[in-house]
């Protein structure tokens, strides 16, 4: 072979081994390259860019710890919440988000992406547990095209009121001692169907669905962690009650006046979801229990007893986080035997250790493991799941 003919060749290959422009993007910045080793929980795959920051934001927004990065091997961004060195852990991640939540198309994805390597990489059903030939493009609204720059605007972009028939509303939630702003979760639900209409935030203007019913009743039911419900009664034909008022800006504004839960009450940690067997919390828990962290250093003075509860009283594999202190991902765990009562003494645990590493006094906290004693359901129920649960009980206020 000729000089000419090498350096062609060696130039070829240096075309076929370099990423190309958006890959490097990604490569650099703050996307870090994931391992081959690693099985990766997707929820969406976009061939545009800005639509994969949309769908990362939205999923941010409903607590997920969601990222995205071009995958150069499909010629797509995707958005991921969940990046474990743990097969079965992914499946099972991807399987409930299937289940459970909107994204009914999660699948894991193994192996590396935004870099190239010589292992293998594959996307996988988690039902079947077999290659996807075709991945489900996530549909979104393609991006208006770029406008030229305009002199910055301050004031701020009003939401779009929806299709159906709506109402703008106002939800002023705050603290009662302080009238501190404490952003909440509202949700609405139709007094007359007994049905929820939908679940809004808090102090930011949105667009209330009208029930659609003869006497227009609608019951909000305003919910943080650390906070009792605040219910407020309204008709949504006429929107009026004690402090109820009607805003040209905002629409109908509706307070909730905040309180914090007192010695006695007892409420779920119900976002907070732990792996299978496991007294390890799942990424999405952190902040429910960030929430708790929260109310605790706020109120020094304030002790809780927390009790475990699991689905049945099987003895069976307990999976911990050893000595690795993640208290939201395997890696580092280690596998032993022990009875549901252990289960779920182990995490109601976790989540103390989880107060103590930012600096709440042990002494504040019970532990008080049931196992399945306390069922809410029959463990062969469509609803067993939530017989698994972490409550907490205000002893001291």
């Amino acid at each position: 072979m000729n000089t000419k003919n090498i350096g062609a060749l060696i130039l070829c290959l240096f075309m076929a081994l370099s990423p190309g422009k958006e890959a490097s993007a990604f490569n650099s910045g703050n996307y870090n390259n994931v391992q081959s080793t690693n099985y990766i929980v997707v929820i969406g795959a976009f061939a545009i860019k800005r639509n994969a920051e949309r769908f990362t934001k939205r999923a941010i927004q409903q607590k997920y710890q969601a990222k995205f990065q071009f995958n150069p091997d499909r010629n797509l961004y995707y958005v991921f919440t969940l990046t474990t060195s743990e097969k079965e852990s992914a499946m099972n991640e991807a399987k409930r988000l299937r289940e459970e939540t909107a994204y009914t198309d999660a699948w894991v994805y193994q192996g590396a992406i935004g870099e190239t390597t010589d292992a293998e990489r594959k996307d996988i059903n988690p039902v079947t547990e077999q290659p996807m030939v075709q991945i489900p493009i996530t549909v979104e609204e393609t991006p208006e095209p770029e406008k030229k720059e305009e002199p910055a605007v301050t004031e701020e972009k009003k939401p779009e009121p929806p299709a159906t028939e709506a109402k703008k509303f106002f939800f002023k939630s705050y603290r009662s001692t302080d009238n501190k702003v404490v952003n909440a979760e509202v949700d609405a639900v139709d007094v007359d169907r007994t049905r929820k209409i939908a679940t809004y935030k808090s102090n930011e203007i949105v667009y209330l669905e009208s029930p659609k019913s003869t006497s227009g009743k609608v019951t909000l039911i305003a919910n943080i962690f650390g906070y009792r419900k605040a219910q407020v009664d309204i008709n949504y034909n006429a929107p009026e009650g004690e402090g109820i008022t009607i805003d040209s800006a905002q629409g109908v504004v509706v307070p909730f006046e905040l309180i914090r839960l007192r010695k006695g009450d007892i409420v779920v940690l119900y976002n907070v979801f732990f792996f299978k067997d496991a007294a390890v919390m799942m990424p999405e828990s952190k902040y429910e229990v960030d929430n708790l962290l929260e109310m605790m250093t706020e109120n020094p003075k304030c002790k809780i007893r927390l009790h475990g509860h699991t689905n049945g009283n099987a003895t069976g594999k307990i999976i911990s986080m050893g000595e690795s202190k993640n208290f939201f991902s395997l890696t580092g765990s280690k596998e032993g035997l022990g009875s549901a009562k252990a289960l779920s003494q182990a995490r109601a645990t976790v989540i103390r250790d989880y107060l103590v590493d930012n600096g709440i006094d042990v002494n504040r906290m019970e532990v008080k493991p049931w196992g399945g004693k306390r069922a809410l359901y029959d463990k062969e129920s469509t609803k067993a799941k939530e017989n698994v649960r972490v409550e907490v009980e205000i002893i001291e206020d």
